[in-house]
């Protein structure tokens, strides 16, 4: 998962996302901004987490992780972002990305690699799998 003062994005546009790249930086702002009303209007109940230690999670561990009290963080730079259409009602976004800030009190950076797999729901995109891998 943008506030153009937050997100700076290297797109790759399909030729017909169909909103999907509009939604997906909606998405992401939701998250650095911590809009939990917006993530959970933003996912499917039935979402799947794979979470950078390949746990498998649910939405609400999705959006109590970028919603925790004290935690804050720091504007990313998307690098090789891709849109992968799967029809006219799902696509998958994903890029990779160092996503710092603080937590506790205490400053962390991880660079990661996500997939997010978006699904259109009564004309409504809603994110139903979303993956982070950690790069080492």
């Amino acid at each position: 998962m943008i506030l153009t003062a937050l997100f700076t994005l290297a797109i790759a546009t399909p030729s017909a996302d169909d909103g999907i790249l509009a939604f997906a930086d909606a998405f992401d702002r939701a998250q650095l901004t911590q809009d939990a009303a917006g993530l959970n209007e933003m996912i499917a109940d039935e979402l799947v987490f794979i979470d950078g230690s390949g746990k498998r999670r649910g939405k609400k561990d999705f959006i109590a992780g970028w919603t925790a009290q004290g935690d804050r963080f720091d504007p990313v730079v998307l690098i090789d972002r891709k849109v992968i259409p799967l029809g006219s009602d799902a696509a998958i976004v994903s890029a990779e990305t160092t996503l710092a800030g603080t937590s506790g009190g205490q400053r962390f950076a991880s660079r990661i690699r996500f997939a997010d797999t978006f699904r259109r729901v009564g004309g409504k995109w809603r994110a139903v799998h979303i993956q982070v891998t950690p790069i080492r």
